[in-house]
């Protein structure tokens, strides 16, 4: 995407380069960023690089060049997975057994989500300190909006991203990929096009000659099924995509027909809304093994409900409600509610509220006895999400205060001592009271 302009920018120092030299003058960088267009747009996607491995990877420099994949258990799915393991064939939300034989010699880690949402609220902390306009899309990526900065910073958008990228390198540990333009489809666009640590431009002039040759699967959102679904009408490119009406694309294919249509013409008038709301936080645990053991369940149980409290803390969120997940060894999914008259964070109200709907997943009504039912994932989650309102606990229940206190300063000491400083006795498999 890079083109000759007048004059571009050094990505290594920001200082600005005239665009026929090969090398920036105030630094010696060869890392140059020309583009006619550059200094005239202002819709950017940021996207970290790998964020989940990257931040493993900054916390423990021996695996610095190593494949890592984030992730847990032979029959659960890869989380996240760094480049060098995305050259063996890792993916995202690949299954954990079909990436251990592509990449046998990788390193495994569990994720740590509570650490991950941490850095990102870092870096998106950063970014509101450049524009107001910051739309998060996930704990790793978000939109800025930097129209009318340029007063502010004195400089354009394209240099002010460009100080983002070092700040949060500096200041992070982690890389992040830019992606400039006019509208939130190209910059998100723009911003897979150069990684990890890029910076692409697609600007105006060039947009559509740049989509037209491209499948219509390179459009966010058009995935295996809608693509041979295209494919027996004769679309097959973007270009081909533009040879139909709208009309013609809303009638056989309904809206996301109609939004293929607008995108395919680069048409994308959607702002930058800086609001993020979000609807739950939920963990799920996928076992090597089905179990049907209800003392076994419960202990993994235990382990969801930490986790996502350990979410919810992170994030300063409490949910009024609770939500049970079981899958089963046939791949049938149960869901169980319980609404709260107060709003809960704590993994001991999540856990002694999620514990009967197991035991009643787990028990026939008539006889009392277990079902012999296995099952192959639990979950929990919040939803309801609210502000921390306290700790007001259950006065039916005399220890939960006491619970509540023990978790409390256990959180205090694992924020101080890492993760692993405090281990209760049901992670040690005791027996549950």
């Amino acid at each position: 995407m890079k083109q000759t302009g007048s004059r571009g920018l050094c990505r290594d120092c920001g200082a600005y380069v005239a665009a026929r030299l090969p090398a920036c003058q105030a630094c010696g960088s060869h890392k140059l960023l020309c583009h006619p267009e550059l200094f005239d747009l202002s819709i950017a996607h940021v996207d970290c690089d790998a964020f989940f491995a990257s931040v493993e990877k900054r916390d423990n420099p021996d695996l610095a060049d190593k494949p890592v994949i984030i992730g847990g258990g032979r029959r659960g799915v890869v989380a996240a997975a760094c480049y060098n393991a995305r050259v063996y064939g890792v993916r995202s939300a690949m299954p954990m057994f079909k990436a251990l034989k592509a990449c046998p010699h990788a390193v495994v880690i569990s994720s740590s989500m509570a650490n991950y949402v941490y850095e990102g609220r870092r870096i998106k902390k950063i970014m509101s300190e450049y524009t107001p306009l910051v739309q998060s899309l996930s704990v790793d990526e978000a939109f800025l909006d930097l129209t009318g900065t340029e007063r502010l910073h004195g400089v354009p958008p394209a240099v002010t991203l460009i100080k983002l990228q070092r700040r949060i390198a500096d200041e992070i540990g982690v890389t992040v990929s830019v992606g400039l333009s006019y509208n939130k489809f190209l910059a998100k666009t723009a911003s897979d096009l150069d990684k990890p640590h890029g910076f692409a431009v697609i600007g105006r002039a060039a947009a559509l000659d740049f989509l037209a040759p491209k499948p219509v699967g390179f459009i966010f959102g058009v995935g295996p099924a809608f693509s041979r679904s295209l494919k027996k009408f004769g679309i097959l490119t973007i270009a081909d995509v533009r040879t139909r009406s709208d009309t013609y694309m809303m009638k056989q294919f309904g809206e996301a027909g109609l939004r293929l249509a607008r995108l395919a013409r680069a048409e994308d008038f959607r702002p930058v809304k800086p609001a993020d709301i979000r609807k739950s936080i939920s963990t799920e645990i996928t076992f090597n093994e089905d179990i049907g053991n209800e003392e076994e369940l419960t202990d993994k149980l235990w382990q969801v409900c930490v986790k996502t409290a350990d979410r919810a803390k992170a994030k300063n969120m409490a949910g009024l409600v609770i939500t049970l997940k079981l899958k089963s060894s046939h791949f049938k999914t149960v869901t169980r509610r319980r609404t709260l008259s107060e709003p809960a964070q704590l993994a001991d109200t999540i856990f002694q509220t999620c514990l009967p709907l197991l035991h009643a997943e787990l028990t026939d009504k008539a006889t009392g006895k277990n079902k012999g039912q296995k099952f192959r994932l639990i979950g929990a989650g919040l939803s309801g999400l609210c502000a921390p309102t306290g700790d007001s606990g259950d006065l039916l229940d005399p220890k939960a205060g006491l619970r509540r206190r023990a978790e409390r300063a256990s959180d205090i000491a694992r924020k101080k001592f890492g993760k692993d400083a405090v281990v209760t006795g049901r992670s040690l498999k005791k027996k549950r009271p």
